[in-house]
């Protein structure tokens, strides 16, 4: 073997690679976008960063989660609109958007017993006092 059938080799094997490489990625299934319409939420980005720190500037956690009894426990004062939404990053199809309206005094718990185990994001946005505010918190069921 000489040095021309060597480097023939090498190229043909790096090309053979590549394809193979090219067939798997295209084949692949369940390869999306953390949501369906990515580019419109790229674009809010700024206002949720805006409610972020208004949350912040509560002073209190308003998102608790009780890992014994599977509860989370929501700080919200009376007459608070908002919307709570179970994301689960790792299969979208579990994913469970829950309307919130407060009309009591105390905090408002929510049951995710029915929820299956794993890593889950909860991200809250809620109208108090006419601003909007967003929290995020990390939970494992």
């Amino acid at each position: 073997m000489n040095w021309g059938t060597g480097i023939v080799l090498t190229i043909i094997g790096f090309v053979a690679l590549i394809m193979t490489m090219v067939v798997i990625s295209v084949r692949m299934d369940g390869i999306e976008l953390v949501t369906e319409n990515y580019y419109e939420e790229e674009i809010k980005y700024q206002d949720r960063i805006d409610e972020s720190n208004s949350a912040m500037a509560l002073d209190r956690e308003v998102i608790s989660y009780n890992s014994q009894t599977k509860i989370i426990v929501l700080d919200l004062p009376n007459g608070t609109i908002g919307s709570l939404k179970l994301f689960r990053p790792s299969d979208s199809s579990m994913d469970q958007k829950i309307d919130v309206e407060v009309t009591h005094f105390g905090k408002t718990e929510v049951s995710l017993k029915e929820l299956k185990v794993g890593y889950w994001k909860v991200q809250l946005n809620w109208l108090e006092n006419g601003v909007d505010h967003y929290q995020e918190k990390k939970i494992t069921i």
